[in-house]
């Protein structure tokens, strides 16, 4: 990394040592990154703002299937959108909070989320009370496969807003409709109704918060 020259108000050139993440460059901070190594952090930062819209965007489609309203794509093809939209969307909240103090609740949920949402695609497409063909598990079990992946979902929400609420990053109150809208997500299907409208409108409202607040509070360079 070169040394750059710069002149003070005298005139005199000034040097400039190179910048290191976390402090300078000194036998203790061996272990840093130089800046110029470190541009990643603010690509992140802006795909972070930029995606964190696709939670109220999937929070729009998840309540309009809890409404039971029959739509031209499909019921399937919305719940699959807004799976894929929330997915995007757990990524971009965790990106966001990768260096705050409370980036290991963030992860843990982002992983647990992702399980959830891995273990939901393959179950979407089945009837109620029915199994694929050759498949090793009985419509019971399949039904005990979907409660265990919308219970993750809703922990991975739940790990996310408890992150949100202690980063000191964003509002606070934003992690708290999280962590509300978990509950209604993690019922799934079988919560009875208005429960899993209410869980959609408090998604809505924390992931408009959150992508409102990240796109004017945190820094861009």
């Amino acid at each position: 990394m070169s040394i750059s020259h710069h002149q003070t108000a005298s005139g005199r050139p000034l040097r400039v040592s190179p910048a290191w993440v976390g402090g300078a460059g000194s036998a203790q901070h061996e272990h840093l990154l130089p800046v110029r190594e470190a541009v990643w952090v603010w690509s992140v930062r802006r795909y972070a703002r930029m995606a964190l819209w696709a939670l109220p965007a999937a929070a729009l489609l998840h309540g309009w299937t809890t409404l039971g309203i029959d739509t031209p794509p499909g019921p399937l093809l919305v719940t699959l959108t807004a799976n894929w939209l929330s997915v995007i969307a757990m990524i971009a909240l965790a990106g966001l909070l990768a260096g705050t103090r409370t980036r290991r609740s963030a992860v843990a949920g982002l992983l647990l989320g992702l399980s959830g949402f891995v273990l939901t695609v393959p179950l979407a497409a089945l009837p109620a009370g029915t199994a694929a063909a050759g498949s090793p598990l009985t419509p019971d079990q399949l039904q005990t496969a979907e409660v265990v992946a919308a219970a993750a979902v809703g922990a991975g929400w739940v790990l996310l807003g408890w992150a949100v609420f202690r980063s000191r990053l964003v509002n606070p109150a934003d992690g708290v409709l999280l962590m509300l809208a978990a509950a209604a997500i993690g019922a799934g299907a079988h919560a009875q109704r208005p429960l899993p409208t209410v869980g959609a409108l408090l998604l809505l409202a924390a992931g408009t918060g959150l992508a409102w607040t990240a796109g004017r509070l945190i820094p861009r360079h």
